[in-house]
């Protein structure tokens, strides 16, 4: 995987990176990241309560085998690992060392799959290194300038013809407004983990650089103690075009 950056280190930004899969080196932090809140209180979410994310994932785009993958917050390896069943070479990246270590132990033996520590907003990569950028539920846990931050560079390693598949939850979900909130739209719940949630027009406008496929409201209801509650989210899909 040569569009990877491997063993060097990027001018001011980071420290050496080490990959994790085939050759099960250990994990190394950024130095960007290095004291980072945000990633504190993932390492200790994901440390209480193990394997946060389950089940099975439906909403994958048709991959071709052998297109290079880039999954933005690869958490414990839910949508990671069934990026691997689709034959292409992906690398995951996330800033939580404890999510990271939890889906590299879902990467067998030679499986084209490659996990990395390094921040969403600084991605440690050559200009056009993928076909393909998956950023699902991972933005929306950043900060405003972060949020355009993260579009930036996604559309940067992003090779032309690729295509950005982004999903976060809408303002509509029931649980937007709860919390404490720190931006318009944006609430933090007693775990220090931020939430913002999406109008359609707002992430359209955020990753106005790329041409928008498509934008929609998914919406469905989740059942607690007998009351239903809305749920919604918002998918979109991004190309870039030169």
């Amino acid at each position: 995987m040569k569009w990877l950056v491997r063993k060097k280190r990027v001018p001011s930004l980071y420290g050496p990176l080490h990959f994790t899969g085939r050759s099960r080196r250990p994990l190394l932090r950024c130095r960007r990241m290095r004291g980072n809140h945000d990633a504190d209180c993932w390492d200790n979410d994901y440390s209480r309560r193990g394997r946060v994310w389950g089940g099975a994932v439906y909403d994958l785009p048709q991959i071709g085998a052998g297109e290079r993958v880039l999954e933005l917050g690869c958490g414990n390896g839910k949508t990671f690992s069934a990026l691997l069943e689709k034959k292409c070479e992906v690398v995951g990246i996330d800033f939580s060392s404890t999510a990271a270590i939890l889906c590299r132990s879902l990467v067998q033996k030679n499986a084209p799959g490659e996990i990395a520590l390094a921040d969403i907003r600084h991605l440690p990569f050559a200009d056009a290194s993928f076909d393909m950028v998956i950023a699902f539920h991972v933005i929306g846990h950043l900060p405003a300038s972060a949020r355009v931050r993260c579009a930036e560079e996604s559309a940067r390693v992003l090779r032309a013809g690729g295509t950005l598949y982004f999903s976060g939850f809408s303002r509509e979900d029931f649980r937007a407004g709860i919390g404490c909130k720190t931006e318009p739209d944006t609430f933090e719940r007693k775990n220090g983990i931020a939430t913002h949630y999406f109008s359609e027009n707002e992430v359209q406008a955020l990753f106005s650089p790329l041409t928008a496929g498509e934008c929609y409201t998914r919406r469905w209801t989740m059942t607690v103690r007998g009351k239903p509650l809305p749920r919604a989210e918002i998918a979109a899909a991004f190309k870039k075009i030169s």
